[in-house]
């Protein structure tokens, strides 16, 4: 795990500072603490910081040549099946001078270009100079587990692991992109290749990006989810295949020349990982877990943690943060963050990732679970209103409904404590298309508006809308299930896991995600729906490959809340009261003129609830101070 950046200079012999090169590398240091290295061509400049994980020596060193000095390579993240590509490229005569995942990497791509994309297993965003093509190949993995940003002028070609680093050119300037303010209001992250900064891009999951010395740059995908549905094997034949890839897939992941832990949040899937991972370790295991002593009772969850601990015979520790660590530490993760956040859960993600980093380098985590296998209370009140739908027009018992009245009823304790978001989903258009319903469950911004000047920044051009549906609507898949869980697949889970990567990146620790492995997307996306969403029971068919691995107490819960945090309780009391007010009505959020002043101070006076609207203001606010001031 690491940081890179470049400079591509466009113009005719132009030869790259190496102070500003440095400077963004610098501006990488908590990616990468334990070595750095640039490299610099004429025009061309690479650079990179190292987190050491495999092959610590120097022959890991980076930027990293070919055999035959034509190639230049700077890589961020693993490549888990390097033992295996290794033999397979030492069979075709190559050698190699490192125990390093990045040569074989490098070696792959010049026995078969960008093909080679095809049989990387792992988390990765990398660069590949050919010094005599003079081009750049830059390309990130199949679910955008690492990030990789860029930007272009007429003059220059930029790109790194954090937006951040592009600013240390001076030829870069942050400013505001219209179109991505318009679908944070509306998702809390933004569509497509777009960020909230205007000319910076995303190289897109599962794409490649090649720039040559004038600037010209190719682009394609080399991996998209299919939904075509298999229905050819039964239940159990998904579940074993399942417990197959899941194990290989842990094993993989714990490959490491330093020390590995887990995230054991107590829900079924960080208690998949931990038990599987725990079960081919000689030695017992560290996991890590946070709770909020204010809310114990409430939803605190360190008590099912505790039970996965003892039942894998963990070192288990855990951190009870406080409202002064929030205050404190806030400003400073929204800086690292580069954009505003998904939700407050990121603030609890990094003091559970800084405790894990005092004791391991790497760490194991459970995300991804309820993007594939349908995971969150909103899918089951989709299908709720379906199953109204149906049972008014008398075709329930139709394919299409893979719940209906009789087997979702067992399902809806669920549902307890969304009663607000079910008063909003039902206040108008009940019964519209599924595409319409679900954008309604998903749209956070009609509350944040109210909060907002009338002149708020915005592109009368640009229809987040249009945007969605454009990702929603498509021919396939055809089940309900699958177009929600694969719009999230495509659009929520790469913004979770920029916060995963920030979080765990600001503290200098490599998190790695085994139910992302690609072989598990691919395989939960031809699954029948029925199987991941029986009687619209949450993750149904990863529950069963769970059996005999995970005490039932964990299998058979019914409350999992992610990581809540006690904001409400927090912030009519010092020193969260003062910090709200301190940020959103300073002088300076005055002046900007983005927020109605009278309607925040009504919000934070009346005593409502601390919730997701406040939030969103807030990080814009902080992310808005960091950036464009």
């Amino acid at each position: 795990m690491c940081g890179i950046c470049g400079i591509l200079h466009t113009e005719q012999n132009k030869a790259v500072d190496r102070e500003v090169l440095l400077a963004m590398a610098e501006s990488l240091k908590h990616r990468g603490p334990d070595d750095e290295g640039c490299f610099v061509d004429g025009c061309l400049g690479l650079a990179h910081r190292r987190l050491s994980i495999l092959d610590l020596s120097m022959a890991g060193h980076q930027p990293m040549k070919s055999y035959d000095g034509r190639y230049w390579i700077i890589f961020n993240g693993e490549i888990y099946n390097y033992v295996e590509l290794k033999r397979f490229l030492m069979a075709k005569g190559y050698s190699f001078q490192s125990r390093s995942d990045t040569e074989v990497l490098l070696n792959l791509f010049i026995e078969e270009g960008k093909d080679c994309l095809q049989k990387l297993n792992g988390m990765f965003a990398f660069t590949i100079w050919d010094t005599q093509e003079r081009r750049i190949f830059l390309a990130r993995d199949r679910l955008g587990i690492k990030p990789l940003y860029w930007y272009r002028s007429e003059k220059m070609f930029l790109f790194a692991s954090e937006i951040k680093a592009l600013f240390q050119s001076p030829d870069v300037k942050a400013e505001l992109n219209k179109e991505g303010l318009q679908d944070y209001l509306t998702f809390q992250f933004c569509l497509g290749e777009k960020t909230l900064f205007e000319n910076i891009y995303k190289v897109a999951p599962g794409s490649w990006l090649e720039v040559d010395q004038h600037g010209e740059i190719k682009s394609g995908r080399y991996w998209n989810v299919n939904y075509q549905v298999d229905i050819d094997h039964s239940e159990a034949y998904f579940v074993q295949e399942l417990k197959e890839i899941l194990q290989d897939s842990i094993n993989l992941r714990l490959r490491s020349d330093v020390p590995v832990g887990t995230h054991l949040s107590g829900g079924m899937d960080s208690s998949i990982v931990t038990s599987l991972a725990a079960s081919n370790l000689e030695k017992p295991i560290h996991t890590f877990s946070g709770g909020f002593k204010e809310a114990r009772g409430k939803f605190d969850e360190t008590h099912y943690a505790h039970i996965v601990a003892e039942h894998n015979h963990t070192i288990h520790h855990e951190i009870f943060p406080t409202a002064r660590e929030f205050v404190d530490t806030l400003p400073a993760l929204i800086y690292h963050m580069d954009e505003p956040a998904a939700g407050p859960g990121i603030f609890p993600q990094l003091m559970v990732a800084r405790l894990a980093r005092e004791n391991v380098k790497v760490v194991l985590g459970g995300q991804g679970g309820d993007e594939l296998f349908g995971g969150y209370a909103r899918y089951l009140i989709a299908y709720l209103e379906e199953c109204i739908r149906g049972g008014i027009e008398g075709t329930q018992e139709d394919p299409q409904y893979i719940v209906n009245f009789q087997t979702i009823l067992p399902n809806l304790p669920q549902l307890q404590g969304y009663q607000p978001l079910m008063r909003h989903f039902w206040q108008e258009g009940l019964f519209g298309s599924m595409a319409e319903r679900y954008f309604r469950l998903i749209d956070r911004g009609a509350a944040i508006r109210s909060y907002l000047q009338d002149d708020f920044p915005g592109s009368s051009a640009y229809s987040t809308f249009d945007a969605y549906m454009a990702i929603f609507s498509t021919n396939e898949p055809a089940s309900y299930i699958n177009r929600m869980t694969r719009f999230d697949v495509l659009t929520l889970l790469p913004a979770l896991l920029h916060v995963e990567d920030r979080t765990s990146m600001m503290v200098s620790l490599e998190s790695r995600v085994p139910l992302l492995d690609h072989r598990i997307v691919e395989l939960s996306a031809s699954m029948p729906p029925s199987y991941k969403f029986t009687g619209g029971q949450a993750k149904h068919i990863l529950r069963e490959a769970g059996q005999n691995l995970v005490p039932p107490e964990i299998l058979d819960r019914r409350d999992k809340m992610g990581f809540p945090v006690p904001l409400d309780m927090w912030s009519h009391a010092e020193p969260l009261y003062s910090f709200l007010r301190d940020t959103l009505l300073s002088p300076r959020a005055l002046q900007r003129g983005w927020f109605q002043p009278q309607q925040l101070v009504k919000a934070l006076e009346n005593e409502q609830p601390f919730g997701r609207t406040i939030w969103g203001l807030l990080c814009l606010e902080l992310w808005a101070e960091s950036f464009l001031d």
